[in-house]
C-alpha cells in the first residue's frame, strides 16, 4: 500500500525554524511530483512548495526566500526546510505525490503534521 510519513512538526517561536520530512513508501518515487500543502482553520489548502523527479521547483510566493524543498531519492523522501517563521505559518502540513498519465492522476496524501509558531 501508498504511505506517506510526515514528521517534525512542532511548536517553534517567530523567527525559528523547523525542517519537515515525509518518508513514501509503495511507490517508485521517481515517478512523481512531491508537493507539500497546508491547511489554517477557515481557510482552503494551498500549496507551499514542489519539487519534480527533474528537481525543479515551484513555491508560494509567501514562503519564497524561507522555504527550500528537497527530495533524497535513495531514502524515498522529501523535506521543507521552514526558515525565519512567522505566525502566519500556523497551519496543519500536508505531504503530496502525484502523477499525471494522460487523463488518469494518481494522488496520495500524508496524514498532516502541525506547525505552530507563537511566542
Amino acid at each position: 500500500q501508498v504511505q506517506l510519513v510526515e514528521s517534525g512538526g512542532g511548536l517553534v517561536q517567530p523567527g525559528g525554524s523547523l525542517r519537515l520530512s515525509c518518508a513514501a513508501s509503495g511507490i517508485i518515487f521517481n515517478l512523481y511530483t512531491m508537493g507539500w500543502y497546508r491547511q489554517a482553520p477557515g481557510k482552503q489548502r494551498e500549496l507551499v512548495a514542489s519539487i519534480t523527479n527533474g528537481g525543479i521547483t515551484n513555491g508560494a510566493d509567501s514562503v519564497k526566500g524561507r522555504f527550500t524543498i528537497s527530495r533524497d531519492s535513495a531514502k524515498n523522501t522529501v523535506a521543507l526546510q521552514m526558515n525565519s517563521l512567522k505566525p502566519e505559518d500556523t497551519a496543519v502540513y500536508y505531504c503530496n505525490a502525484h502523477r499525471a498519465m494522460g487523463s488518469y492522476e494518481y494522488d496520495y496524501w500524508g496524514q498532516g503534521t502541525q506547525v505552530t509558531v507563537s511566542s
